[in-house]
């Protein structure tokens, strides 16, 4: 384990807080730890290890890091990068915090601090896999493995900027966690979306019609859209970039070998199409208890 606190996650200490107990965490030879005792290890890669009790259902394994990575670094993506830097850049004070939910391996959010040179960043994902490659995308990037349909382990208020990108949410955790002139930043595909893809290997996932109807409903308690941006583009891939693509996505637990085995029926050319909306919070919502308790347990 590291001797010292990483550089990218002692500015962040102040937004920290114990997942057990909600007190504030401090470091501790290579850990950080709460007045009370529950200890945190921080990986020798650089990540902080919060995520207790029972694991999350899901999270990338190695191979679709691997494909992310390379499919990431091809800059097919690119756009989609520009297009959320903007909109955080108009949301974010000087040395304001960015976290990004759901950060995988944190090529959106070193985007974003490449854009704003005084902001610090966080990134949480449930695969250790993926928060390794996030802790080395940018110096300013610190990582902690979470599941986000668990209350965050952050003070109410402490971030700036949400970042939600191809990503679950958990919006009233969003709304405790940022600021109130803060701005939640949700991108996700429409069905255009990767259409060729869905077309030559139907067992991929495909969006479902009613998507943007629940991300109203879910949201609408909490945030009221500033602006929507949509993105639409075509690109070329080669074979691997486009074994690449599958293998990055939720697909690849759906698919056998068989189905990508046969890389030539794979399309070399896809749409990409997303809309990235920028959220304003409300004023505090009314929450029921059942809501609440839902939430504790780390459901949906």
């Amino acid at each position: 384990m590291p001797a010292v606190l990483p550089p990218a996650l002692a500015p962040l200490l102040d937004s920290l807080r114990c997942p057990v107990c909600g007190a504030a965490l401090q470091p501790a030879q290579g850990a950080l730890r709460c007045p009370t005792g529950h200890t945190f290890n921080i990986a020798r890669q650089g990540y902080v290890s919060l995520l207790t009790g029972t694991r999350a259902l899901s999270g990338d394994d190695t191979a679709m890091v691997q494909a992310r990575t390379r499919f990431l670094a091809t800059g097919t993506y690119a756009p989609v990068s520009r297009v959320l830097t903007h909109l955080a850049a108009e949301a974010m004070p000087t040395r304001g915090t960015v976290l990004d939910a759901g950060c995988g391996t944190g090529y959106y959010l070193a985007g974003v601090l490449d854009r704003l040179p005084t902001a610090r960043g966080l990134g949480l994902d449930a695969s250790v896999r993926a928060l390794r490659s996030a802790v080395r995308s940018h110096e300013r990037a610190a990582a902690a493995s979470w599941d986000v349909f668990r209350p965050f382990p952050l003070a109410d208020q402490a971030v700036d900027v949400v970042l939600n990108v191809f990503a679950p949410r958990n919006p009233p955790e969003f709304h405790r966690v940022l600021r109130g002139s803060g701005r939640l930043i949700v991108v996700r595909p429409t069905h255009q979306h990767l259409a060729e893809l869905h077309a030559h290997v139907p067992g991929t996932v495909t969006i479902d019609p009613d998507k943007e109807r629940r991300l109203r409903r879910a949201l609408g308690p909490f945030f009221e859209a500033a602006g929507t941006r949509r993105l639409e583009y075509p690109a070329r891939l080669t074979s691997q970039e486009a074994a690449d693509l599958v293998g990055m996505t939720p697909s690849a637990r759906h698919l056998g070998q068989e189905d990508l085995a046969g890389r030539g029926a794979l399309p070399d050319r896809i749409t990409v199409s997303v809309l990235a909306t920028s959220y304003r919070p409300r004023g505090a919502p009314t929450r029921t208890g059942s809501e609440t308790r839902a939430i504790r347990r780390g459901r949906r």
